[in-house]
């Protein structure tokens, strides 16, 4: 991605190198505190939300160095600053959306941390991945979790990393347009199976919402080079529900899936890349089937 120049977001709070105290047992989800987590839980074979859990007091100043000595790497100083630029352009894009629709956008804030976090949603782990929580707004990032996509997926590149970030803001327009919150409503009244899909519904959109970013700032800043797309539809069919259980298990249960399958992760990606269109991200009324 072509990003030299490009403005860097002040909307963060990096919390790196911060007590996060101690961690309990696993809290309940209130209404709009849907969290939305990442990837390496499936990896492992569970389920992400089975991770969050409660956590005591936390420090939510910032800083580079800390009271525990904590000093983050050049690379890792690299991929906050990348990370920022990312978040930067989805505040440029989707102001500009929302504006065409005679809206305000309010953009998340980008929580750094490493370790452990608390969030509005409750307390979580580096293992949870990259999570969008609504109760506070805030997408929620340790920077290892790019590590990780390379070691463990095979997963590499600006693109596929930005993706990653443009995935969880794209939970926030969820929120602001009220996906989110009637989602997690009905849910809760299912249960099981359906919540299940529902979920996967949510995720696809949000891998849409993240095509619709890319498509945008790539007119806006001529920010995608040649190998960019492909980087993010290889990520996305490495993260889907499918691909991740048969890695982890040697089998797939699709009534647990709750992200979607790689040819829908992928399906939905670049859907978004080629239109960059809000309405045609509808990913509920379709028969689940058909996604």
């Amino acid at each position: 991605m072509k990003l030299d120049g490009r403005r860097i977001s002040t909307n963060v709070d990096d919390r790196r190198g911060r007590s996060a105290g101690s961690i309990g047992k696993a809290g309940g989800l209130g209404l709009g505190g849907l969290v939305i987590v990442g990837i390496i839980t499936l990896l492992m074979g569970g389920n992400p939300l089975d991770l969050l859990s409660m956590l005591g007091s936390v420090d939510t100043g910032s800083g580079q160095m800390t009271e525990s000595g904590y000093v983050p790497s050049a690379e890792e100083e690299e991929l906050a600053l990348f990370s920022k630029r990312i978040l930067a352009g989805t505040e440029d894009v989707w102001s500009a959306i929302f504006k065409e629709y005679g809206r305000t956008y309010e953009p998340p804030k980008l929580v750094l941390f490493n370790g452990a976090v608390q969030s509005g949603c409750g307390g979580a782990t580096s293992s949870s991945g990259p999570f969008y929580c609504s109760a506070d707004q805030c997408v929620y990032l340790d920077l290892s979790f790019f590590s990780s996509m390379k070691q463990q997926l095979g997963a590499d590149g600006d693109f596929a990393y930005a993706y990653v970030i443009a995935h969880e803001v794209g939970h926030h327009v969820q929120y602001l347009l009220g996906t989110l919150g009637q989602a997690h409503k009905q849910m809760q009244k299912v249960g099981g199976t359906e919540s299940n899909r529902i979920s996967v519904r949510l995720e696809l959109q949000a891998d849409y919402y993240a095509g619709i970013w890319a498509h945008h700032d790539n007119e806006m800043f001529g920010s995608l080079e040649e190998g960019d797309i492909e980087e993010g539809l290889a990520v996305a069919a490495r993260i889907g529900d499918d691909y991740l259980q048969k890695k982890a298990r040697g089998y797939t249960v699709p009534d647990s899936f709750n992200h979607g399958t790689s040819a829908q992760r992928s399906k939905w990606l670049k859907k978004g890349i080629s239109s960059g269109k809000l309405e045609q991200g509808d990913t509920f009324s379709p028969a689940y089937g058909s996604l």
